[in-house]
C-alpha cells in the first residue's frame, strides 16, 4: 500500500484518487469520473403498501392487496415495504406536544412501520412472506431462492439521526422516502407505491372535488409546480432526479383490484412520475 506524505511533512495519505480531497468541493465532485452504478437486483420490483391508505383499513383493503401480491409471485420478484399510517401520526402528535426532537419522533414512526411489516408478512405467509430487516438486504438472493416474498418496514434507518426540517420536527424522510431509497440502492426494475387514490392530483381529491388527475409528470415539473399537498413525500422527487438506476415511480390505487398487477406488468395505470 503506497503512502504519500504531504509537502509540509505532517500527514500521510494512502495513495488514491481521493487522497487529500475534502469530498465537499463542487468542482472536484463534478470533475471526478466514477463508474456507472451497479444494479444489484434489476429484476426486483419494490412495492410499498401504504400505512394509512391500506394497512389501517384492515380487512376492507389489506387482504385483497396481499392476495394480489401472492398471485403475482411466480411472474414477478417483489420486495415489499410498509408505511406507518394513522398510528404513526398519533405518536407523532404526542411527541410534538411533549417537545421530542426529530430523531426520537423518527424512531416512533419506524416502530409503527415495522409493526405493519410484521402484519403484512404474516398475512403473506401462505405465499412465503417473511419479515426482514434493513441489514438483510444482501440476503435477498437467498430469500428468493427459497421462494420467499421479503417484507421490510419502509422507514429509512436514520432514527436518532433524522435530519431536522425548517420549522417542523416530524421527519421529512419517512416511508415513501425509505422505499425510493431502497429501490435506488438495489437498482430495482420498478418502484410502485400502493395508495388509496388513483394517483397524483393537483389538490387532495378527498378535500377538493375540482382536483385534476395527473396521469404522468416529470419530477422536475412536479417540483416546479410546488403543489400545497402531494400524495408522495417531496424528498422522493429529488431522490428520483439524482438516481442513476431508477427512472420512474408509479402510484396506484390498491383499493381497485388488478391495479397492482397492471403496474407490475409495466402498464400505465395510476400516475407515473418520471425522472425526466
Amino acid at each position: 500500500m503506497a503512502l504519500i506524505r504531504e509537502r509540509d511533512g505532517r500527514r500521510l495519505h494512502v495513495k488514491s484518487k481521493l487522497m487529500g480531497q475534502s469530498l465537499i468541493s463542487r468542482s472536484f465532485i463534478k470533475e471526478f469520473k466514477v463508474a456507472p452504478q451497479l444494479r444489484l437486483f434489476p429484476d426486483v420490483t419494490v412495492v410499498k403498501i401504504g400505512g394509512q391508505s391500506i394497512c389501517d383499513r384492515g380487512i376492507k383493503a389489506l387482504p385483497g392487496i396481499v392476495k394480489e401480491i401472492g398471485a403475482n409471485k411466480q411472474e414477478h420478484k417483489m420486495l415489499v415495504t410498509t408505511g406507518g399510517g394513522t398510528r404513526s401520526r398519533h405518536i407523532y402528535a404526542i411527541g410534538l406536544e411533549l417537545g421530542m426532537p426529530t430523531g426520537i419522533i423518527a424512531k416512533f414512526g419506524s416502530s409503527v412501520s415495522e409493526q405493519n411489516a410484521l402484519l403484512v408478512s404474516t398475512l403473506l405467509s401462505p405465499w412465503g412472506g417473511i419479515k426482514i430487516g434493513h441489514d438483510e438486504i444482501m440476503k435477498l438472493p437467498t430469500y428468493y431462492a427459497q421462494d420467499c416474498i421479503p417484507v421490510m418496514h419502509g422507514m429509512p434507518p436514520y432514527d436518532y439521526f433524522a435530519i431536522p426540517a425548517a420549522g417542523w420536527r416530524i421527519p421529512v424522510h419517512r416511508t415513501d422516502v425509505g422505499t425510493v431509497i431502497l429501490a435506488d440502492l438495489i437498482g430495482a426494475r420498478n418502484c410502485i407505491l400502493v395508495k388509496d387514490e388513483k394517483g397524483l392530483y393537483t389538490e387532495d381529491p378527498k378535500k377538493r372535488n375540482d382536483a385534476a388527475f395527473i396521469p404522468e409528470i416529470s419530477a422536475a415539473e412536479l417540483l416546479k409546480r410546488d403543489f400545497d399537498d402531494l400524495i408522495i413525500e417531496r424528498p422522493c422527487l429529488e431522490i428520483l432526479q439524482y438516481s442513476e438506476v431508477i427512472d420512474k415511480i408509479q402510484i396506484v390505487n390498491g383499493l381497485e383490484e388488478g391495479n397492482l398487477t397492471k403496474a407490475l406488468k409495466g402498464e400505465p395505470v395510476g400516475t407515473i412520475i418520471y425522472k425526466k
